[in-house]
C-alpha cells in the first residue's frame, strides 16, 4: 500500500512568525513541523510506503502514486483540508480525513471523506489499515477509552525534513487536570494527564540528534499536569543533556502554579528549558473565576512571572479579552499587566467559543454566539461570541488598539526593560554559527532598527542590559518577535480599507487601459473586487497565448499593486501554451515574495502542465 499524509498549508497569525523567519532565517519556512502525522506514518505497517508533504514548506503533488491520501487540520486549516480532500477525492483516490478538528467535529467531514479518524490514533489507526487491507474499511473511526502512551510509536522524523523548521515537536503527556471553560483540550484528551515512557522520550531524542535538530517544543498543552511525572521526565533530561552535551534547548505549555515550585522551576532550568508558554488569559480574578482559570486565582501572577524570570527561563503568555466580567477597562488592565511583566510574546485573542467545549454549550443555550462564523483563529479581528458588557464593535476596536499600544517601539522597549530587571544572566542556547549569527545582526540593524528611524533605535539602546550582557541576544531577539508581530498587525489589523480601494481603483484603471492595448487585447483582462471589511481583491485573468510584453506588463503592474496597497491578486490563467512556461515561471518567480497575497486558479488543462508551488501560492484546486 502506498500512503500520502498530507499537512494542509495554514493561514498565517502571530504563531506564524512570517516576517521574523523570512527576513532572518532564509534556510527555514515555519515554525513546527507535522508531529502527528510523524506519529500515525509509525503506526502504519512495515510492508507500506509512506510519504509526508507539509504544504507549508514543499507544494502538494496533484497526481500522486498513492492508494490512500490522508489529510489531517487543525481548526484554522479547515477550510484548506477541505479543498484537498475534495480535490484528490474527485481525482478518485481514497480520502482519510483527521487530526484535531476531525476529532471534535467528526461530522463535518461525512460529505468530504471516505473516512473519518476521531480522536488519538494509536489504537485506530491500525484498525483502520487492516480493515482497508482486506478491503472493508468503515466511514468513521472514532476512540472513545483511554489510549497508553506506551503505545505511541518514535514518529517517523526520518519523513520530515526538519532543517527547515525554526523548533521541532515532541510530546511527552496528553490531557490537563483544570476545566476552563473555553479550551476544548480537556474534551479530546481528558483531565488525567497520560504520559510517556521516559525510556522512549529518550529515543526520539536519539533521532532528533541524527538529523541535527537543536530546538526542541514538548507540545503537550500543560507539561506539569501530572507533576510527579514531569519532575522525573525533568531530571531525565537534565541527564540525558549532560551526556550528551547539552545539545538541545527546549520549550513548552505549564499552567501558572509552576512558579509556586522551586523545585520544578530548577528542574527546569538545569534540563534546558529557554522558554514557557502560561495560559494568563486575565489579571482581572473576577474573569479568571468566571472561566474556571482557579489555578491562576490563588497567587500573585505579576509576581509569579518574575519569579520564573529570576531561573533564567523567559516566559511567553496566552492572554484573553471579551470574558463575561470585562468590560471596556479590561484593555486598560491586559496592557498595564502586560507592560509590568515584561512579557514580549504576548499571545492575546478574542474570546473564542470552539465547538464542544462547555464555554461554547453555555453560549448556545443563551443565544450569544453569532451565526455562521467559524471563529477559529482568536489572533484575527473577528469572533463568534456576543460579548455581554460591551459591543462587538467595543470588543474588536479595543482589541486592535490594545495591540498597537503593546507593539509600538516604546511598547517593545519598555517590556524588555522590565523583563530584563529580573531575569537571571543565563544567556540563550545558539544553534547558529558565527557567520550565520553576524549575517542575523547585519539583518537586524538593516531590517528591524534603521526602517524605525532614530526614534526606534533610541529606543532600542535604552532597552539593552548592558550591565547583563548574556541577555544582549534575548534583547535582540525579543525584538525581533515584536516587530514581526507589528509587521502582521500592520498587514491584517487594518481598520480602514476604504482610502487603501481608492489606491486599488487607480492601479486598476492604469491596467485596464495598458490591457486594452492591441498587443494584449482579451489575453488578459483584469477585475476587481472591493470589500467593507477587507482588501480589495483584484483578478487578472490570462487566456491563451500571451506577447512576451504581456508577461512584463502582468510583473510589472502587480508587483507594484502590492507593493502600494493590501490587496490580494488572483491569477486566472486559461488555455495556457507549453511552450510559454519559461516566461510565466519567470513571472512567479519574480512575485514570489508576495506568494501569500496571490492565489493562482487554473483550468485542468493548465494545471497539467503548469508547476505552481502550493507552499508559496495560494492554489486554487477547484473553479470559482
Amino acid at each position: 500500500m502506498k500512503l500520502l499524509l498530507i499537512n494542509p498549508k495554514a493561514p498565517e497569525s502571530f504563531w506564524s512568525h512570517k516576517w521574523a523567519v523570512d527576513t532572518f532565517l532564509p534556510t527555514k519556512r515555519t515554525v513546527n513541523p507535522p508531529l502527528g502525522l510523524a506519529t500515525v506514518a509509525a503506526l502504519c505497517p512495515d510492508r507500506w510506503e509512506v510519504e509526508i508533504i507539509d504544504e507549508n514548506i514543499e507544494t502538494i503533488p496533484l497526481q500522486p502514486d498513492a492508494d490512500i491520501i490522508g489529510v489531517c487540520g487543525m481548526g484554522v486549516q479547515f477550510s484548506r483540508q477541505k479543498s484537498l480532500l475534495a480535490f484528490y477525492r474527485r481525482g478518485g483516490y481514497y480520502v482519510v480525513a483527521g487530526g484535531s478538528q476531525a476529532s471534535l467535529c467528526p461530522e463535518s467531514y461525512e460529505e468530504l471523506a471516505d473516512t473519518v479518524i476521531a480522536g488519538e490514533a494509536e489504537y485506530i489507526w491500525p484498525e483502520f489499515c487492516r480493515d482497508f487491507e482486506s478491503g472493508s474499511p468503515k466511514s468513521l473511526y472514532r476512540e472513545t477509552g483511554n489510549v497508553s502512551l506506551s503505545d505511541s510509536p518514535v514518529p517517523r522524523f526520518d519523513l520530515l525534513d526538519l532543517s527547515k523548521y525554526t523548533a521541532v515537536s515532541l510530546q511527552f503527556s496528553r490531557g490537563c487536570p483544570f476545566r476552563c471553560e473555553f479550551c476544548d483540550i480537556i474534551v479530546m484528551f481528558g483531565r488525567r494527564p497520560r504520559t510517556k515512557p521516559l525510556a522512549q522520550v529518550g529515543r526520539e531524542l536519539d533521532e532528533l540528534r541524527k538529523q541535527n535538530a537543536r530546538s526542541v517544543f514538548f507540545v503537550d498543552d500543560n507539561l506539569i499536569g501530572n507533576k510527579k511525572q514531569a519532575k522525573e521526565l525533568l531530571k531525565f533530561l537534565a541527564g540525558y543533556q549532560q551526556k550528551h552535551g547539552n545539545g538541545f534547548a527546549f520549550g513548552t505549555e505549564v499552567s501558572l502554579n509552576v512558579a509556586g515550585d522551586s523545585e520544578m522551576l530548577e528542574l527546569f532550568r538545569d534540563a534546558g528549558f529557554e522558554w514557557l508558554f502560561i495560559g494568563i488569559e486575565s489579571p482581572d480574578e473576577e474573569s479568571l473565576k468566571e472561566t474556571k482559570k482557579i489555578q491562576n486565582t490563588n497567587q500573585d501572577i505579576l509576581a509569579s512571572v518574575r519569579t520564573i524570570y529570576s531561573y533564567g527561563i523567559d516566559v511567553l503568555g496566552g492572554f484573553i479579552v471579551g470574558f463575561d466580567n470585562d468590560t471596556t477597562e479590561v484593555f486598560d488592565k491586559q496592557c498595564g499587566f502586560i507592560e509590568k511583566s515584561g512579557i514580549l510574546m504576548s499571545m492575546i485573542g478574542l474570546l473564542t467559543a470552539i465547538p464542544k467545549t462547555p464555554l461554547f454549550d453555555r453560549l448556545k443555550r443563551e443565544n450569544r454566539l453569532i451565526p455562521n462564523v467559524f471563529a477559529v483563529d482568536n489572533s484575527k479581528l473577528k469572533t463568534n461570541v456576543i460579548p455581554k458588557r460591551m459591543t462587538y464593535a467595543e470588543l474588536v476596536e479595543g482589541y486592535r488598539k490594545l495591540h498597537y499600544r503593546l507593539f509600538s517601539d516604546r511598547g517593545i522597549s519598555d517590556r524588555i526593560r522590565n523583563k530584563v530587571r529580573y531575569f537571571s544572566r543565563r544567556g540563550l542556547t545558539f544553534e547558529f554559527t558565527l557567520g550565520e549569527r553576524a549575517r542575523i545582526l547585519r539583518q537586524f540593524f538593516t531590517r528591524a532598527l534603521l526602517p524605525g528611524g532614530v526614534s526606534r533605535i533610541f529606543r532600542f539602546l535604552l532597552s539593552v542590559p548592558f550591565h547583563k550582557p548574556k541577555l544582549i541576544p534575548l534583547v535582540i531577539n525579543d525584538w525581533i518577535m515584536g516587530l514581526s508581530m507589528k509587521n502582521y498587525m500592520d498587514r491584517h489589523f487594518v481598520r480602514e480599507f476604504r482610502r487603501d480601494a481608492q489606491r486599488v481603483r487607480r492601479h486598476v484603471e492604469r491596467m485596464k487601459k495598458v490591457f486594452r492595448d492591441r498587443r494584449h487585447k482579451g489575453a488578459l483582462r483584469v477585475t476587481a473586487r472591493e470589500f467593507a471589511d477587507a482588501a480589495t481583491a483584484v483578478r487578472i485573468s490570462m487566456t491563451g497565448r500571451l506577447e512576451p510584453v504581456s508577461f512584463k506588463s502582468v510583473t510589472g503592474h502587480v508587483e507594484h499593486l502590492l507593493q502600494k496597497t493590501r490587496s490580494s491578486v488572483t491569477l486566472q490563467i486559461a488555455e495556457f501554451p507549453r511552450e510559454q512556461l519559461g516566461q510565466l515561471s519567470r513571472l512567479l518567480k519574480r512575485l514570489s515574495r508576495y506568494g501569500d497575497r496571490i492565489h493562482i486558479l487554473m483550468d485542468e488543462s493548465s494545471r497539467r502542465i503548469i508547476p505552481i508551488d502550493s507552499s508559496i501560492f495560494h492554489l486554487a484546486l477547484r473553479p470559482e
